[in-house]
Parts: structure tokens; sequence; C-alpha cells
């Protein structure tokens, strides 16, 4: 049986340094390979989130999260696909049987998802039918299950079902052609006429199946996190390149960055922001998780600090990326510095619907204890 994933462990380092001999490749080919997939479920990060009643580990989501930030300090995309091993909590709302099925051969699923635009889907006996084209299906080409968004059977708080596909009835359309984060394989999802029987989708964010600690911590607050920290790992990659390059020579002669006040202060006030808002984020998950495993259920506040932290993380996390990749001076704009990729992978985190500006419009609104928006938290 696979151990679960350790922060420092000898499997997490083969990740980390397969990640860093190929993330080149990633880019080129604009996802991650299946043989990279095969390394991350070795080393336990797809089976992270999966029951304990069905062989997985259902990590802490702390740990699981860090795992994520040291993975996207080698290189963002592989930190992205690797934080879809989060998946098992949409999944635990499955019904028993059908996770059973499963995880019959093993808990080391991986699973990606197109879920917007969502599509109507026919009903029909035993199931619905399902047709139409998903977007930014994140990790598809590695994944063994695919999900699409349907309108059908949505549920009391309006939110739609998810139905679960196995690979060989989705067409991948390979439309990846982005400036950041090229190696997600973020495609579009398109399936035709597949029926999908009734037990085989789920609600997104809706109650589990499974009485797990994991299982009653906030799904969508947590999607957010597992993102958010990707940017955190690429900025710390940044700021830590800028700081090593503190004594290099300048081309014009001019004193060396770090015997320069303008340099050393931008370097200093970089490092307070990005561990300043590293303690909120994992300070926020510490807070919700010790609420479920206490067995009380997250209050709408504290799951909100979860979508609060997680939003200025990425935000906090680009201007950090933004700061080094001016520090890196004309240097930096040179196509093989890493600074290039990180401004690229970093812009796109806070881009994410989950983690745009309106995050902070509900987390105000809560603070005051007014209505937030519709499906906020």
């Amino acid at each position: 049986m696979t151990q679960a994933p350790d922060s420092s462990g000898p499997k997490l380092d083969r990740v980390l340094a397969v990640v860093e001999e190929r993330r080149a490749e990633f880019e080129e080919k604009r996802h991650v390979p299946r043989e990279v997939i095969a390394v991350f479920k070795d080393a336990g990060l797809y089976r992270a989130s999966v029951p304990r009643r069905f062989g997985g580990d259902a990590l802490p989501p702390a740990e699981f999260l860090r795992l994520i930030e040291r993975i996207s300090v080698v290189d963002g995309s592989a930190g992205w696909v690797a934080s879809f091993g989060c998946s098992g909590v949409y999944l635990a709302g499955l019904p028993l049987d059908t996770q059973a099925e499963l995880y019959t051969d093993g808990p080391d699923v991986a699973f990606a998802g197109g879920l917007f635009p969502v599509q109507p889907a026919e009903r029909v006996e035993g199931g619905y039918r399902v047709s139409g084209r998903w977007r930014f299906a994140s990790g598809c080409m590695g994944a063994d299950l695919l999900g699409v968004g349907i309108k059908a059977g949505a549920d009391k708080a309006g939110r739609p079902l998810t139905a679960v596909l196995r690979p060989d009835r989705v067409r991948i359309a390979e439309n990846w052609d982005v400036i950041g984060l090229r190696g997600t394989g973020s495609h579009d999802l398109v399936v035709e006429g597949a029926v999908v029987p009734e037990e085989w989708t789920f609600v997104r964010g809706g109650a589990a199946t499974v009485d797990e600690p994991l299982y009653r911590y906030p799904t969508v607050p947590y999607a957010s996190q597992v993102l958010a920290v990707v940017g955190l790992g690429v900025a710390r990659a940044a700021l830590d390149h800028v700081i090593a390059q503190g004594g290099r020579s300048g081309y014009t002669g001019a004193p060396k960055p770090a015997e320069r006040a303008t340099y050393r202060i931008a370097i200093g006030r970089a490092e307070a922001q990005l561990r300043s808002v590293r303690a909120f984020f994992y300070e926020a998950t510490e807070e919700a998780w010790a609420m479920v495993s206490a067995g009380d259920p997250v209050t709408a506040d504290r799951a909100s600090m979860l979508r609060l932290a997680s939003a200025h993380l990425a935000k906090t996390s680009f201007e950090v990326v933004r700061t080094a990749y001016q520090l890196g001076g004309i240097d930096a704009v040179a196509e093989d510095s890493p600074l290039q990729r990180h401004l690229r992978d970093a812009s796109v985190v806070p881009q994410h619907a989950f983690l745009q500006e309106g995050m902070y419009d509900g987390a105000g609104a809560v603070l005051m204890g007014v209505q937030p928006f519709p499906g906020y938290p």
C-alpha cells in the first residue's frame, strides 16, 4: 500500500526531481504527461483526499496544501495539476456503492473536470443524456475520470450536477493556448450524447455520503485554497531567485544589487508580504480544520475566511512575483529567465473565478453581517 505523502519524504523528493527535469516539456506539450501523473500517484497525491474507508489517506487540508506549495515552487503547472488530488472531496458526494466501484482497483484515481458553462441534459431512464462542450478542464490529458456540469437535477440551492465519465466517452479539444500555466492542459471537453447513470452524478459542493472529518470541511473554499497555494509556491521561487541574484555584477559597472538600499528594501518588503499572507492562509485553514475535527460544522464566517485568505494569497503572490521580476532588471526579459515563467504563471492564479476581487466583497459582507452575493462563501 502506498504511504501517505510526506512534505519532506523521498517520494515527494522524486516528484520534485521529475518536475524540475521535465517542466520545460510540460510547457512545450501544454500538459503534464501520464507517466508524470503516475509519479504523482506513487507519491500518494491522488489518494490524499480519498476516504479512508476506500483505502485513501483523507489528509487534513493543511498537509495537502503544503505538498502543493512545495511542488509549485518547482513548477506552477505541475502544482496546479497535482492540486486536483483534492477532488476526492467532490467525489465523496457520489453514492457509497459508486465510490466502492470507483476505487475497486485502488484509491490512486486522477479526476479532472470542465464544469462550465453548465449544459442542459436530457433526463432518460436511469440517468441523463449528456451533450455539450465545457472549458478549462485542467489535467484532463492524464485523468482517469472526467466530470462535466449539467443543469438537470440541480439541488435546492441551485447548484448543478456534475456527471462523471470515463475518458473514452469524452473528446478532448486541445485548445489550451495561453501565456501562463501552459503545462496544465486545461483544454475543452466535448461529450456527444453519452448516457450517464444517476448514481454517477453528484452536486459540487453538496453533502458527502462519507462521514469522515475531511468531508465536513467546506469543499468550494477548499477548491479555492488548492489553487491559491500554487501562486504562493511560484512567488517563493521568484523571490528566492532575486535574493540569490543579489551578488551578481551588473553590465554597467553599477553596485551589485545587494549593495543598493532600494534593492534590499524591496526584498525585505516582499519577504514580509509573502510570509504574512502565508501565515493568514494556514491560520484560517487550521481554524476551520479544528472545527470539523471536533465534530462541529464550519461556520459561515470561518468558511468566508478561507475564501478571503485564498483570494488575498493569490493577489499578494502575484504582486511579489511582479516585484521580483522588476528587481531582475534587464536579465528578466530574456526568454530563458525563470522570472519569465514565474510572472506568467503567477498572473493566471488570481484570474480564476474563485480568486478574483469579488471575494473581498463577499468577505466584507460577511464581516459586516449583510447578505453576500449568491454562492458565497
